[in-house]
């Protein structure tokens, strides 16, 4: 059986990143499939819905918390072989086939190490890492739709707890104003906010210079 796995949400400020892995075969895929960003976010919906109501096709899928992305112990590359690990190890089995989006600029050298990862989990699984994977396979396509639908309910769920927040992308205008101002209200970070990105130093360090002014 093929696996294909994918992540979203490396980059941004604001809450987790999530890796999904979809373990079919390929002719089992609904029409449509496409690298997530290609998609809208209705479409991505749809598909996702799609995917996991089906009998033939399983769904795995992994978070990676931003208390756990701040911890200085590791850093992003294993953090994205650790979760595309636990995405696939939900639904492998062994002899399996996956194809993974490589979270690293060596491909064999990323493949290697979600291979040796599931075999750490007593699964021996064939691994093809791929730079732009998602592009060129369907079954890594729906991964990435899988996990960016995932990703944007959780950023959704931290709209719901504290306002507009925007995409959580350090870019986004209303993602740096939401920070801002709360770090100008309570002093420190929300508890959904990667502490260690540097948009997020920078502010805390804007705002300590600013209260020892005002003192």
């Amino acid at each position: 059986m093929r696996i294909g796995v994918d992540e979203a949400g490396k980059g941004p400020v604001l809450g987790p990143m999530v890796a999904a892995a979809v373990r079919a075969e390929s002719e089992t895929l609904p029409d449509g499939i496409a690298d997530s960003k290609r998609l809208s976010a209705a479409r991505r919906e749809e598909l996702n819905e799609t995917l996991r109501e089906r009998d033939d096709v399983a769904v795995g899928v992994a978070f990676v918390e931003p208390a756990t992305i701040d911890d200085p112990e590791t850093d992003m590359n294993r953090l994205t072989v650790r979760a595309q690990v636990e995405a696939a190890a939900a639904v492998a089995a062994d002899d399996d086939q996956l194809v993974c989006d490589a979270g690293d600029v060596s491909e064999s050298r990323f493949g290697r190490r979600v291979r040796d990862g599931l075999a750490e989990t007593g699964l021996s699984v064939d691994v093809h890492a791929q730079h732009r994977a998602d592009d060129e396979h369907a079954i890594v396509g729906a991964a990435s739709i899988v996990a960016k639908v995932e990703r944007d309910r959780r950023v959704e769920a931290i709209a719901d707890e504290y306002g507009a927040v925007g995409s959580g992308y350090p870019s986004d205008q209303t993602t740096r104003d939401f920070l801002r101002e709360f770090v100008r209200e309570h002093g420190i970070l929300p508890d959904c906010a990667r502490k260690s990105w540097a948009t997020c130093a920078d502010l805390l360090a804007a705002h300590e210079q600013s209260s020892l002014g005002d003192f």
